[in-house]
């Protein structure tokens, strides 16, 4: 196996822990909310809006670093840090200091994305980006994945709390394999760019406002994910509501935990994996597959999702939520790829913190705490399942943002791409 391999499952296993991390409030909100008597609004600022209230401000500083400084070491030490606040969670007596906590794991999470996207890129040429960082992006379906299974296998042992405990101190020793393991790559050694000066923000910032595919890459990104992150928050409250029997203390918790793993696992997985390839593939005849494939994917793939909560079966629900997952896999690989590729090389790190500033301002942010809102607003009215499912419902509007956003990214991806080209030319007699 060759060592780029290993580094770049070992950045994949990282970004699992920080989907495990990130994701892991959302599944345990019912036993959560059972303890600490917490509303739907509070529960959704606690999985969105106070994880990402700092996650984006932490980004840019932090990406600053990594264009400049050891990129493994940054990542290594957000791991420890937001592992570190994970644990932190787990022992607040309160809801201000699980507030706190949380934004904690926010600031340390920041710092993992933008430099092993970075790193990344310089272990892989462009042609092989979308599928290398396909199976980067595959520490999503697993962290999330991951998560359902450790809750279905722990939470009846350890408590919603003990398994928090377990989840930070496993992360802070990755962090110290990861300094022993993963040494630093050359920066732009896929490319003949001139690394000699460094860009600055605003330097970065200006190229980046000429090039309208990587923003509507971004904004197409940034309005999938907003569903996603809502379903990822709420999807186990809504279930627990559906039917008593699937919450924490319910008889088959366990089973829902061990097949929503799976499913995600599975169909995610092999929507992030296959995606990538098939839009490689196909932009061979036209790059424009970068932002066309992801959205016509979720032309079919939304609707499933709205349809499941409105169906009486649980099967049923789960079948639908299933091809809604293959489906919302598509976007990962290309929207990366195409984030580190139509960038300059010496502001990599900058492009992918960008690119999670603005997704997650709208989607981490937005997603949990404006689903929360809603259904706490209609509770009153509608009772606490109804009102959950008719916010859920509300998010057919992102996704239709999001397929046309991709749609435009499509058409200008071309010219866009043959400058970045020319920006960043590899010299194969090097």
């Amino acid at each position: 196996m060759k060592k780029r391999t290993v580094v770049l499952w070992l950045l994949t296993i990282v970004y699992m822990m920080n989907f495990i991390d990130r994701q892991i409030i959302g599944i345990l909100s019912p036993a959560i909310k059972d303890e600490m008597g917490f509303t739907d609004a509070q529960l959704g600022w606690l999985k969105g809006f106070a994880f990402a209230v700092l996650y984006v401000v932490a980004g840019i500083p932090i990406a600053w670093a990594a264009d400049r400084f050891n990129r493994t070491k940054i990542v290594a030490i957000s791991l420890a840090v937001w592992s570190g606040f994970t644990a932190l969670t787990g022992a607040a007596g309160s809801y201000m200091a699980m507030l706190f906590a949380r934004i904690g794991v926010g600031i340390g999470e920041a710092g993992g994305s933008p430099p092993s996207h970075s790193i990344i890129s310089d272990l892989y040429p462009k042609e092989q980006r979308a599928s290398a960082l396909g199976i980067y992006s595959l520490g999503i379906p697993i962290g999330i994945a991951f998560s359902y299974i450790l809750a279905g296998l722990l939470i009846q042992i350890l408590g919603w709390r003990g398994l928090l405990y377990a989840l930070g101190a496993f992360g802070v020793l990755l962090a110290v394999a990861l300094v022993i393991f993963v040494d630093e790559p050359k920066r732009g050694q896929q490319e003949s760019a001139d690394l000699t000066e460094q860009m600055s923000f605003g330097q970065g910032l200006k190229v980046l406002l000429t090039i309208p595919s990587w923003w509507f890459m971004c904004f197409g990104i940034a309005f999938v994910s907003f569903g996603g992150y809502a379903v990822s928050a709420w999807g186990v409250d809504y279930l627990a509501r559906f039917d008593p029997i699937y919450a924490p203390k319910g008889e088959k918790f366990t089973w829902l935990m061990y097949n929503l793993g799976i499913i995600h696992l599975v169909a995610y997985g092999a929507g992030t994996y296959f995606g990538a390839l098939l839009t490689e593939k196909l932009a061979k005849k036209h790059i424009g597959a970068y932002g066309w494939v992801p959205g016509l994917a979720l032309v079919f793939g939304a609707p499933a999702l709205i349809y499941a909560f409105w169906v009486d079966d649980i099967y049923m629900h789960l079948a639908l939520v299933s091809i809604y997952l293959v489906a919302a896999g598509v976007y990962l690989g290309p929207s990366f790829a195409a984030a580190q590729t139509l960038a300059p090389v010496n502001m990599r790190a900058m492009s992918t913190a960008l690119f999670f500033l603005i997704l997650n301002l709208i989607a981490l942010g937005g997603g949990p705490t404006i689903v929360g809102l809603i259904s706490n607003a209609l509770a009153e009215q509608h009772g606490e399942l109804h009102s959950l499912r008719i916010a859920m419902t509300w998010l057919i509007v992102t996704y239709v943002i999001a397929i046309i956003a991709f749609g435009i990214a499509g058409f200008t991806m071309k010219k866009d791409w043959a400058e970045a080209e020319r920006r960043n030319e590899v010299d194969l007699a090097d």
